[in-house]
């Protein structure tokens, strides 16, 4: 039987602590996975400039947090994409088939006027379902 006690996770947890988040929770066998984008551990942009290479930035931090409750995409049920330039989103989306092998999930693509730092075109959040 699952526990039903919150387990959080930080990947990077004295930025998370200064934003006031925590990257994930697992819950029984829910995980919600809080948004990714394109930074270093101190928090600074990467691939400024660069819509392809802040999107495989941010599944590679999507991919280490998914790692530490021992799960891959194979167990994402729920992606969440927001994006400053859906047209550049539109251009890249097919990337997503080298991250998704088994199947899509379900979620939403969303064009927003801004995220927390003018230089990141993409933010990617996840839930998943840790299967047995």
């Amino acid at each position: 039987m699952s526990s039903q006690t919150p387990e959080f996770f930080s990947l990077r947890p004295e930025l998370e602590k200064a934003y006031g988040y925590t990257h994930a929770v697992k819950i029984g066998d829910s995980i919600k996975i809080s948004g990714a984008v394109s930074m270093d551990d101190e928090g600074n942009p990467l691939a400024v400039g660069d819509f392809l290479q802040q999107m495989k930035n941010c599944y590679t931090d999507l991919e280490k947090v998914l790692a530490h409750y021992g799960c891959s995409f194979d167990d994402v049920l729920v992606e969440n994409v927001f994006t400053t330039d859906m047209p550049a989103f539109l251009e890249h989306a097919a990337y997503r088939g080298s991250i998704y092998q088994k199947q899509f999930p379900t979620g939403s693509w969303i064009e927003v006027k801004g995220l927390v730092m003018p230089e990141f075109l993409i933010e990617i959040e996840l839930e998943a379902h840790k299967s047995h």
